[in-house]
């Protein structure tokens, strides 16, 4: 009974913009130092089309620039980024240094590490595929949030400069709590405008006696979303999990669709990309 009244007091949860934030921004420990190695040209780096066979330059530019992102340094990122730098998201560079501030401020110790999946020429550089990888311990501000998140992103590099960022796929996990649910999710990667798909949010452990709340949102992705609090109200689960139907909305674009799960010793909220393309 202990469990489920700590549960219910805390059935309305306000998630903050960091939540959705993190989706855009773990592609910044590649794209913020593509001139840290100065023998290293676009000419030169457009000539690696896997990454096998990648300059040497690059992997260990990737190396460097993930120590320089994991130090939460803004003002070194952004000189890396053109002033016209735009993303599939709707963001620009002003955008991107609010987010970057926001982030690191309450996340002070995030480590990053990216994987080169490919590179290919483009019109006046390189086109760039990469995986990365972004762990946050519980920090010391009251939330106690454990972040662990995997990003694939295509980067476009011309100069020196990134000048155009899109999300290919995403998945974040944020915990709380000293036994917080663990949960399967099962969801589609792409569906078409106005398709209806499933989305399962499963907890794998026994419950006990403890009780579940939770919910599943479904959100636009829009440039407001990133800086604004989503307010969550939480529903009693009368069994293991969330089993909802979802309906992709009828233009293309992005969508986030996540899960919160909390019971009385912990919280879970997982955030996968869902891509909604035309039939």
């Amino acid at each position: 009974m202990t469990n489920i009244i700590t549960a219910l007091v805390r059935r309305q949860l306000r998630f903050p913009a960091n939540i959705w934030l993190v989706s855009f921004l773990l592609t910044i420990g590649l794209t913020s130092g593509w001139q840290r190695t100065p023998a290293t040209t676009p000419q030169q780096l457009s000539q690696a089309t896997t990454a096998q066979n990648a300059p040497a330059d690059l992997k260990n530019l990737l190396t460097q620039v993930d120590t320089a992102a994991s130090r939460g340094d803004v003002k070194g990122v952004l000189q890396f980024y053109s002033a016209n730098f735009t993303h599939g998201d709707g963001l620009n560079l002003q955008t991107l240094e609010k987010s970057l501030t926001s982030l690191w401020q309450r996340y002070p110790k995030l480590q990053y590490s990216t994987k080169l999946l490919s590179s290919k020429p483009g019109a006046n550089g390189i086109i760039a595929e990469t995986e990365t990888k972004i762990t946050g311990l519980p920090s010391g501000n009251g939330d106690k949030l454990a972040l662990n998140a995997t990003i694939k992103s295509r980067q476009r590099i011309e100069g020196g400069k990134i000048v155009r960022q899109d999300i290919l796929s995403e998945r974040t996990l944020l915990t709380s709590g000293s036994k917080p649910p663990q949960i399967d999710i099962k969801l589609p990667q792409q569906v078409q405008v106005g398709q209806k798909y499933n989305f399962d949010a499963i907890v794998q452990e026994p419950l006990g006696d403890d009780f579940l709340l939770g919910t599943a949102l479904e959100e636009s992705i829009q440039p407001d979303k990133f800086l604004n609090h989503t307010p969550v109200d939480l529903e009693l689960l009368t069994s293991g999990g969330l089993f909802k139907v979802g309906q992709a909305p009828s233009t293309p674009g992005s969508q986030w669709v996540s899960a919160v799960i909390l019971r009385g010793n912990g919280m879970t909220m997982v955030t996968q990309r869902l891509q909604v393309v035309k039939k």
